[in-house]
């Protein structure tokens, strides 16, 4: 069986993932938290098929690897904008959650315009962040969804993404901020 010809699911999975984003920002504004959950799960549902067929069949492409981490960035993105316009979450950490991603993105545009060849390496500070980041937005979407989830999750979760936001956009701004004035040195 020629399996070279189903390599295209794992990018299928990927724009149905980026499909999702609308009905979850939909479900989170007008305070469906179990629709919310459903489609949530649903997503991360796509993320790891398409993830392990990537890995397992070797079915990996520029595309892919571009797209993916974006859809995935896009729905963590979406979750905490609409969490803040519907004031489950302060204005400052959404700025915060954006700003970081942000500067990653203008800061690795700079340093391949200006330095040289940039290539996305997700950092243990970047990955751990990313993974506090759903975690809570997770748990808070649990609470508002009346399923058991304590309430001070909303509160500690905000303080918790704010350190592991900071701390995460200031390594990566010091390890390429020193990889850039290394190269630029010799």
């Amino acid at each position: 069986m020629n399996l070279h010809r189903w390599r295209w699911i794992p990018n299928a999975l990927t724009f149905v993932r980026i499909l999702l984003i609308a009905p979850f920002a939909g479900a989170l504004l007008t305070g469906d938290y179990r629709r919310a959950l459903l489609i949530f799960f649903l997503a991360a549902g796509t993320d790891a098929i398409d993830g392990f067929l990537a890995r397992h069949f070797n079915w990996r492409s520029r595309l892919g690897a571009i797209a993916d981490p974006l859809a995935d960035k896009a729905l963590l993105i979406t979750a905490y904008l609409m969490l803040t316009i519907t004031a489950i979450l302060p204005f400052w950490l959404f700025l915060l959650v954006l700003g970081r991603d942000l500067l990653i993105v203008v800061g690795a545009l700079a340093y391949h315009y200006m330095i040289g060849r940039y290539d996305m390496a997700p950092s243990i500070p970047g990955k751990l962040n990313t993974l506090i980041q759903i975690l809570v937005v997770l748990a808070i979407i649990v609470f508002l969804a009346d399923l058991p989830m304590q309430p001070w999750v909303v509160e500690a979760g905000t303080v918790l993404v704010a350190v592991s936001t900071v701390f995460s956009g200031a390594h990566y701004l010091c390890v390429w901020g020193l990889r850039a004035w290394r190269t630029t040195r010799s």
